[in-house]
């Protein structure tokens, strides 16, 4: 029996600027708010959707957009 050798895992990298990474236009064109299925605005910098409808900015963790509204942050009025 032959065995085969993986390469290993890299970690994936944890600097700013891949903290940053840009968001799947496409992936923002099907995300609606879940409570008001309006649409959401991408806010890089925060790396956060914000639902302008239900005036709540959900996080975007590791890429990943966690679109339950007991996560989101409550957008104070202007």
């Amino acid at each position: 029996m032959r065995t085969r050798r993986l390469a290993p895992i890299e970690p994936m990298p944890q600097d700013k600027e891949s903290a940053h990474a840009a968001l799947d236009p496409k992936l923002l064109e099907v995300l609606v708010c879940p409570l008001t299925k309006t649409s959401l605005d991408y806010d890089a910098e925060a790396q956060e959707l914000i639902s302008r409808a239900a005036r709540l900015a959900y996080p975007i963790r590791d890429g990943i957009p966690i679109m339950l509204p007991e996560e989101a942050r409550k957008i104070e009025e202007d």
